[in-house]
């Protein structure tokens, strides 16, 4: 992979070492994509709004401060302080472009123009420069200049429709999913672009949406209608096509979710509720017909399940065969013996926010495995040193960039 010998603070002997990043984006999923190929060991240079910086620090005590999120979401980044809305500050993000490999964005196009910082303004500056645009919408068509976050995405994309019970209004995912994907599927584009311009097709732009990112993890809900003309809808903890799979409520008041739904996997739990004669009952005797009659099968289940504490129906069900497991919260994921024998949760000792656990790099590699090399930065820690680093400033012009709010 083609790197910049001069760039600086990366990780030796990893995949990304050399690889220069500068993530120019705010919110969640295009500056966790620079975080995952910061984890990866590429130097991530992250510019953040004086005073204020990036959206995961605004859960701090103070404003601009650090987070137990930013702890995580931060790490590996150096954070340097420029004003993008000033026309000086958009000179030095255009300046520390042509020093990059890659630049992450997330500004609405119509925003980005306007400040020259477009993809196509950035490719200007270095011609094997690649841009990753992570938007609401893409870079083109009617609604490109329409703004999204997590939540929008997924109503748009279908998926708040679908989640949730038939009878309520939908819900959305305790959790920015959408962000996650779309900072994988970022991460991903990335790499691609970077194994492209090895075989010498230069730069590039990566236009990520998104509510595309959203409508890829939708399975085939788009085919299946165009085939079938039936739309997909809440169904609650069911899978509206895979039975028997669901969750229901042991004796201990915790749920445990359980997946038997294959041809291979009923017969399995069958035998662990010690139900055999369920597999000549006509009513389940194939994939369609247990979804005709599921209400008849889940009631035995869940009465089966209800008699057991939530621990022992996951041990009977795993020593069965068949995949389950309790509902679980962070609290309980934190003392899972499982977890931390694999080591997922990495406990950081921070001057600042004390003893803290972050969730390790995902996927491991065996070779040249990801590392967390530091927490997210304090505001502006690393604003001289890559300044004079990358443009050549010295303290003195720092300081005045500083005294006019530029940095």
């Amino acid at each position: 992979m083609t790197v910049d010998p001069e760039s600086g603070n990366h990780q030796p002997g990893l995949p990304l070492s050399g690889v220069r990043v500068l993530d120019l984006s705010t919110f969640l999923a295009a500056p966790v994509a620079a975080t995952l190929l910061g984890e990866f060991g590429a130097e991530v240079i992250k510019v953040e709004a004086p005073e204020i910086g990036d959206f995961p620090r605004w859960h701090a005590s103070v404003r601009g401060g650090r987070s137990a999120q930013w702890a995580q979401e931060g790490r590996n980044k150096s954070s340097v302080t420029v004003n993008l809305r000033t026309a000086e500050g958009q000179q030095m993000a255009r300046d520390l472009a042509g020093r990059c490999d890659v630049v992450v964005t997330n500004f609405r196009p119509s925003t980005a123009e306007r400040w020259g910082l477009s993809p196509e303004d950035l490719v200007a500056v270095r011609h094997d420069l690649i841009v990753l645009s992570v938007t609401g919408y893409g870079l083109t068509g009617p609604y490109r200049d329409r703004g999204a976050f997590d939540r929008i995405a997924s109503a748009f994309a279908g998926h708040t429709y679908v989640s949730g019970y038939p009878d309520r209004p939908p819900v959305r995912s305790g959790y920015a999913t959408i962000d996650y994907l779309g900072a994988y599927a970022g991460a991903f584009g990335v790499m691609a672009a970077l194994r492209a311009r090895d075989r010498g097709h230069g730069g590039q732009i990566i236009d990520l949406a998104l509510t595309e990112v959203a409508l890829r993890a939708s399975e085939g809900a788009a085919s299946e209608f165009a085939v079938t003309g039936r739309v997909r809808e809440r169904v609650g903890n069911r899978n509206p096509r895979i039975v028997p799979a669901s969750e229901s409520t042991a004796s201990d008041g915790r749920n445990v979710a359980y997946h038997a739904g294959s041809g291979s996997l009923l017969p399995k739990l069958l035998n662990v509720i010690d139900r055999q004669d369920l597999l000549e009952d006509p009513r389940f005797s194939t994939p369609a017909r247990r979804v005709e009659h599921q209400d008849a099968l889940y009631q035995i289940i869940s009465e089966w399940i209800a008699q057991r504490s939530s621990a022992e129906v996951v041990d009977l069900l795993n020593a069965g065969g068949v995949p389950a497991s309790t509902v679980n919260n962070t609290a309980d994921l934190l003392v899972d013996p499982h977890l931390q024998a694999r080591g997922i949760f990495e406990v950081i000792d921070d001057p600042e926010l004390g003893s803290i656990p972050v969730v390790a790099p995902v996927p491991r590699l065996t070779v040249t495995p990801a590392v967390v090399r530091h927490l997210g930065a304090g505001l502006g820690a690393d604003t001289d040193e890559v300044l004079s680093a990358q443009l050549g400033l010295s303290s003195a012009d720092i300081g005045k960039l500083r005294q006019r709010g530029v940095v």
